[in-house]
């Protein structure tokens, strides 16, 4: 691989890390601090991704690190995931929903340019993002289902 398209690869990772990082730390914010009935399930559902999402960043850290990059630190780290900032109203469910649709279409988009970018040069990146953007879809739609759901009781 030529070094401008491995050192292009390593940051479309590191990327992709500071991305899950971020969804690990706004989907924590967000199963604690929602309340009401309503915003139970989704409180759960936040609780049960976060393992996945971190998951997701350990597996891109350590891809990084066999490529010879080095893992960013929590100060190496720039987050701007706007639309799942934890809503002043708390009982904000909805909003909430929407923020991690958001999130997640950040993430499938993300990883979708790692695959087109490593096509033929990188497999096993490739490989890897396409294990990643599978589960990020799953979740996209579970997310979807919710937000059907919410917006008809509405």
């Amino acid at each position: 691989m030529p070094k401008e398209d491995h050192e292009k690869t390593i940051a479309s990772l590191r990327r992709a890390y500071t991305m899950e990082m971020e969804t690990v730390a706004n989907y924590l914010a967000n199963s604690i601090d929602l309340d009401g009935v309503r915003a139970e399930e989704i409180k759960k559902s936040l609780q049960a991704d976060i393992t996945e999402e971190l998951g997701h960043a350990q597996q891109l850290g350590q891809r990084i690190k066999q490529l010879g990059g080095l893992v960013p630190g929590s100060l190496d780290l720039k987050f701007g995931q706007k639309e799942l900032q934890p809503p002043a109203d708390t009982t904000d469910v909805v909003g909430v929903i929407r923020g991690v649709i958001s999130a997640e279409k950040q993430a499938i988009a993300h990883y979708q340019q790692i695959i087109r970018d490593t096509d033929g040069v990188d497999y096993v990146t490739q490989d890897l993002c396409v294990q990643l953007l599978s589960q990020e879809e799953a979740h996209r739609v579970m997310f979807e289902g919710f937000l059907k759901e919410y917006e008809k009781q509405a």
